[in-house]
């Protein structure tokens, strides 16, 4: 009797046996990555230490990662910087069918006035019409606030209309710190702010999404009226690389640049904010030189690759208790690391699942992480995730991993 009844938990002990063996070797899988290298994070030196910018941010474009800040997240005034946020969504109108580069806007009182408090405007009049093309160049080479005013009041019928247009549009980026009341950034009776991190999103979403129209941010003058006006960006004419984007200043924002330079297919964005200066044209070399000199840096000492991609399997560990005996795991995003130039290929990944894995499990569910090094030092980490969902198992399937998952704790082997 004692032999008979023991017969059947025979195959039910190797069963778990082997898949105890099968876990643990599943805990730290190596991906398909070069091996380890000589070299280590610390071949990256610091960023500029003459930067003397309250905030910045300087990002590789094609990943998103931030390759040097300081500051990145306090909030502070836009200034002109919010004229990014005011043409990226008259890109979206016009790419969208919704408004044409050559349709025709009246010039509003409002907008004309707007014009005359601030020192930047385009030198549009009361009821003049004027293109759609003209206003955009006239807000990024000139940042016009007057044609900021009416490019807003043309898309949306009023400037408030328009502003709830950019915060939602904000939100939608991912720009978690900012909040613009006008679409110009001239100082307001309501509370506007941004940070060089949302600016440096915002840049990038911006020549990422709006390639066709990206190219007004490197023009270096437009007449308008018979007024010929330079783009204050002085990057624009220093260093080939640079074709855009903004320039602000309020005597509360201090100075301020948002640029972007390609070199070598590699595009890097920087951000600097908060600069001050005793005049403007110390402010506006200043804020051109510490801009410069992140990219240079950039371009100079850091590289970027992207590892994996996104939603891709790595593997299929064990699951327990679910319908399914095992699920596909990956990344949720890509992953990108920043690595010293030339040492690319020295990196060594592992893939580190959280075992026991037991079911339900829903999609994006985390289950572990991957883990980039660089000569045995951690590098980055990114979570790993179920791409698949595995509903929990019929009783018999639960009873019998139940069984597995005690007889794993009490008998480690």
């Amino acid at each position: 009797m004692k032999s008979s009844a023991r017969l059947p938990f025979l195959p039910l002990v190797i069963t778990c046996l082997l898949a105890f063996l099968m876990l643990g070797s599943a805990q730290a899988e190596r991906l398909p990555v070069a091996g380890s290298g000589p070299t280590t994070p610390s071949g990256i030196p610091s960023p500029p230490s003459d930067v003397t910018a309250a905030s910045y941010a300087l990002m590789d474009f094609d990943s998103g990662l931030m390759l040097a800040t300081r500051d990145p997240e306090v909030e502070r005034e836009p200034a002109s910087l919010t004229k990014l946020m005011t043409a990226y969504v008259v890109f979206g109108e016009i790419t969208e069918g919704r408004m044409a580069l050559d349709d025709i806007v009246t010039v509003s009182e409002r907008a004309w006035r707007t014009g005359m408090r601030g020192a930047s405007r385009m030198f549009i009049e009361v009821g003049e019409e004027v293109e759609v093309e003209d206003l955009l160049r006239g807000m990024i080479v000139q940042s016009g606030n007057d044609a900021s005013t009416a490019l807003a009041e043309h898309v949306a019928g009023s400037e408030g209309a328009f502003v709830d247009m950019m915060n939602a549009q904000a939100r939608e980026l991912g720009m978690r710190k900012s909040y613009f009341a006008n679409p110009h950034g001239l100082p307001s009776d309501e509370s506007q702010h941004t940070t060089a991190q949302d600016m440096a999103l915002l840049a990038r979403a911006l020549i990422r999404d709006y390639p066709d129209l990206y190219g007004y941010y490197s023009e270096r003058s437009f007449e308008y009226n018979d007024i010929s006006q330079s783009n204050r960006n002085m990057l624009l004419w220093r260093d080939a690389g640079f074709d855009g984007l903004k320039t602000g200043w309020t005597s509360g924002a201090g100075y301020n640049l948002v640029s972007s330079a390609k070199r070598n297919d590699r595009r890097l964005v920087a951000v600097v904010m908060g600069i001050e200066a005793s005049d403007h044209q110390q402010g506006g070399t200043r804020r051109a030189n510490e801009s410069q000199a992140l990219v240079n840096w950039g371009m100079r000492f850091t590289a970027t690759r992207k590892l994996f991609d996104g939603g891709n399997a790595l593997g299929t560990p064990r699951v327990y208790r679910g319908a399914d005996t095992e699920v596909a795991v990956g990344l949720a995003e890509d992953f990108w690391v920043m690595v010293p130039p030339g040492r690319e290929e020295n990196l060594d990944a592992s893939m580190e699942v959280h075992q026991p894995l037991e079911a339900p499990l829903a999609v994006g569910d985390p289950v572990g992480e991957v883990v980039v090094r660089l000569n045995g030092e951690v590098l980055s980490t990114q979570p790993l995730v179920a791409l698949q969902a595995v509903e929990s198992g019929g009783i018999f399937r639960r009873l019998w991993d139940g069984a597995a998952l005690s007889i794993q704790a009490v008998w480690p082997f």
